[in-house]
């Protein structure tokens, strides 16, 4: 939710560049956090499904179950702040109808993708599908791999 915010504030176009500065790298750190626990719940699948035997035919999913609950986290962000403002009292009638069409997709995208999310657990367990995951490997805050950084820790 605060991710949320700072996303909101950084779109304003009458930010001061400093402050846009301090704000994005929040952001950048949030996302990292984020994805670190990712791959912590990711690598609690892998040992909660590590003695299932995959079965010959097993296929593999596109993104891993903690990635797909990760997704699931920002639709409940977005259903949240779309509830808003099809509820908001000051929005006119057509933005509040729009807002509420568009809220009813999203209701029905998390109702698809928490179905998706189970069958890919029941699919794993049952050897029909087989995680393989892999780091997200970001380089923008790794020092040996973004050259500006480098750059001032050689400098």
């Amino acid at each position: 939710t605060v991710q949320w915010h700072f996303e909101d504030i950084i779109r304003d176009p009458k930010i001061e560049p400093r402050a846009a500065l301090v704000l994005k790298r929040k952001i950048d750190a949030s996302n990292q956090e984020r994805t670190d626990l990712v791959e912590y719940i990711d690598s609690y699948f892998l040992q909660k499904y590590a003695e299932v035997k995959v079965q010959p035919n097993a296929t593999i999913n596109t993104e891993s179950p903690a990635w797909a609950i990760d997704r699931l986290s920002i639709l409940a962000l977005k259903i949240y702040h779309m509830k808003e403002e099809a509820e908001r009292t000051d929005a006119s009638p057509a933005h509040r109808k729009s807002c509420q069409q568009k809220l009813s997709v999203l209701l029905e995208q998390k109702k698809d993708l928490s179905t998706a999310i189970d069958q890919l657990l029941t699919d794993i367990s049952e050897g029909k599908k087989y995680m393989k995951v892999y780091k997200q490997m970001k380089m923008y805050n790794d020092e040996e791999l973004n050259p500006i950084l480098r750059g001032q820790k050689q400098g």
